[in-house]
């Protein structure tokens, strides 16, 4: 465990297992308690070069939001104001380097260290600055001259020749699927700002432009490069792990709720089958090696799961959830999970397990950071 206020891999996403746990009556809130003792009990930094929907002050909110006792709604509170302070100087800073006609770097807007993660938080809260991220993320899909806002400099594990020209990261951990899910989400719940409808029907463009092949065959690269920007052509020559952090069950569910937003039922079906598709694909599976909620088992399932649950009547992804739950159980027995943090340990599998075993979608509400409970 790195920091006990580490929503990855520290005691606050630890303490989302054990609220959840409490939540569903499988233990006593008393018993959950310790947890958020142990994620406060070190220092909460609230440094806007640092905190994040995963680490910090928004991230230890989000647990005791999650918790839903009121006992912890002072210390909520107080966290607020920290947590709106460090918002506005990142949105002063991303609109100044807008206004600059500066690329961003990705650390400024994804889901994992940026704004998008930070709107996550104020969406759970139902914080009135939610709009001023909202209207962040709408100018972040205005294009730089023959770029599209979100286009970053090269990745920091991408120094090769083909990554010197940038690149568009598709993913929903890192990439622009996040702040498409957290603005049709955002719709969903009535909150519109304006532009928010045509920017999410550019970043939908932008996957369109970007699909390799169609219906249930159909698949997006995780990042294109600055050649195949150039081209129009993806080089990649498959789909890459079925993740929920960088691959296709992330990415439809991420246009999903885009479609759902939108009314648009037609594009709903696409994509419900194209993550149906992927589910059911002997190839896309084969390359899944641990049960980890990041880039796992676990984390296919619960996508999965979260789709069906708003999928349509003629949708074949609920069917399909009994055989991956077999899948998750088969391989949590026959392996070791390295830790027991949320996005890469015991954690995330435990709470996929119970999340789903529960199945109540209405109610759980500790998977909205990662954007995938609608």
């Amino acid at each position: 465990m790195t920091s006990t206020d580490s929503l990855a891999d520290g005691a606050a996403g630890i303490a989302l297992l054990h609220f959840e746990r409490a939540r569903t009556g499988a233990c006593a809130a008393i018993d959950a308690h310790p947890w958020a003792v142990t994620m406060t009990e070190g220092p909460v930094t609230a440094h806007p070069e640092v905190a994040s929907l995963y680490q910090g002050a928004p991230a230890v909110a989000f647990a005791l939001l999650t918790a839903g006792h009121p006992a912890y709604a002072a210390a909520v509170a107080d966290l607020d104001e920290h947590i709106v302070t460090l918002t506005r100087e990142r949105l002063e800073r991303a609109h100044r380097r807008i206004d600059n006609s500066l690329l961003p770097d990705i650390r400024e807007f994804d889901l994992i260290s940026g704004l998008t993660g930070i709107g996550t938080y104020l969406l759970h809260r139902g914080h009135d600055l939610l709009t001023e991220v909202l209207a962040y993320l709408v100018r972040l899909t205005e294009p730089l001259g023959e770029l599209p806002g979100w286009w970053c400099g090269p990745p920091t594990d991408g120094l090769a020749e083909e990554w010197i020209g940038g690149h568009g990261n598709l993913g929903l951990a890192h990439g622009i699927a996040g702040p498409l899910a957290l603005l049709a989400m955002a719709m969903r719940r009535g909150l519109v700002v304006d532009g928010q409808v045509e920017a999410i029907s550019t970043i939908w463009r932008w996957f369109d432009d970007w699909r390799v092949g169609t219906g249930r065959e159909a698949w997006w690269p995780g990042r294109i490069t600055g050649a195949e920007l150039v081209t129009g052509t993806v080089t990649q020559v498959g789909p890459q792990r079925p993740s929920w952090c960088y691959g296709i069950p992330g990415q439809a569910r991420a246009l999903q709720l885009a479609a759902l937003a939108l009314g648009d039922t037609r594009r709903q079906q696409q994509v419900e089958n194209t993550l149906a598709g992927c589910v059911t694909d002997p190839s896309q599976l084969g390359l899944l090696v641990d049960t980890t909620l990041c880039h796992g088992w676990a984390g296919v399932v619960l996508t999965t799961w979260r789709a069906a649950a708003d999928a349509g009547p003629d949708s074949e992804l609920a069917a399909h959830l009994p055989r991956l739950r077999e899948r998750l159980d088969h391989h949590l027995q026959s392996s070791t999970t390295p830790g027991n943090g949320l996005l890469e340990g015991e954690s995330g599998q435990q709470l996929t397990c119970l999340t789903i075993d529960t199945d109540q979608p209405a109610r759980t509400t500790w998977d909205l950071c990662l954007l995938v409970s609608g």
